[in-house]
């Protein structure tokens, strides 16, 4: 993998990792279209998840910190008795909100790797159909009524729907961000707020995921430079942020039918693509490989 691919591979990562049309499902078609798929493709792509994370730390630091530093406060309280568990203040009740988003990613880790098999097999009819579904949400929380719930009055029983939605999101074609966005807006949660529980949300998913898969990463023969490696961390990273200061738009200025065109669009191309190289066994792969090399 040269430098420029890693590059090029960062800016998509970067840039879908937030939009809401699916980092993972650009990847595996990138991947799969320039021969760059497979384990090497799947390993290098939790590299570029790193780069976004950074970029969630960077964006939401102002919100994060008050976080770490009232978790702190809480098990103070846990462990010295004094914990309030009926009314706790707005930060803790977002302690305990993103704790119950967190509960079905038990059933994630379990289909890890049948899930990692659809990202870096031979087909692209998966990917396809996922993007129709993150279109379709896309379009239905374009269309509902905009709800003001925060983290003083948002339910529980939400915060585990929107995990839920998060736990689906490792398929490729469907979005992280898109899903569980579209499932806070669903649910009547205020605009801002639900940009910032879903990316916030998202923090113990790919922090889990990398470490999960680091003894895999730096042990298991990754054949790529490291200067690729590193570019395509930093540019994810910077991408990232970016992509987040366009969601923030795009979600306060009820714009999220365009994605929901651009990714039924895509999912229906994909689909159709996908379909053809099955029937005909004549694989596009190798043409449109054949261009970038």
């Amino acid at each position: 993998m040269t430098i420029i691919e890693a590059i090029i591979q960062g800016i998509i990562q970067g840039l879908t990792e937030f939009l809401p049309i699916s980092s993972s499902g650009h990847l595996a078609l990138y991947q799969y279209f320039t021969g760059q798929g497979g384990e090497t493709g799947a390993l290098f792509s939790l590299v570029l998840h790193l780069g976004t994370l950074i970029a969630v730390f960077i964006a939401f630091w102002g919100t994060i910190r008050p976080l770490i530093v009232e978790f702190f406060a809480m098990l103070r309280d846990l462990f010295t008795g004094r914990i309030d568990w009926k009314r706790p203040n707005a930060k803790r009740r977002m302690i305990f909100l993103l704790i119950v988003s967190l509960l079905p990613l038990g059933v994630t880790f379990l289909v890890k790797d049948p899930v990692r098999a659809v990202a870096a097999d031979n087909d692209i009819i998966v990917e396809g159909i996922c993007f129709i579904v993150t279109g379709v949400l896309l379009m239905f929380a374009d269309r509902c009524v905009k709800g003001r719930h925060n983290a003083r009055d948002m339910s529980y029983r939400g915060a585990l729907v929107i995990g839920a939605a998060q736990a689906v999101a490792p398929l490729p074609g469907i979005s992280r961000s898109g899903s569980t966005l579209s499932m806070g807006l669903l649910l009547g949660l205020d605009q801002k707020f639900a940009v910032s529980f879903s990316f916030i949300m998202g923090i113990p998913a790919v922090a889990g995921a990398i470490l999960l898969d680091a003894k895999e990463l730096v042990g298991g023969g990754l054949q790529i430079p490291l200067p690729a490696l590193i570019a395509g961390l930093i540019t994810s990273a910077v991408f990232g942020i970016i992509a987040i200061g366009m969601v923030r738009w795009l979600v306060m200025g009820e714009k999220l039918r365009y994605f929901s065109y651009y990714t039924l669009i895509l999912g229906s191309a994909v689909t159709v693509a996908g379909i053809y190289e099955v029937v005909s066994n004549h694989h596009l792969q190798a043409v449109v490989s054949a261009l970038f090399h």
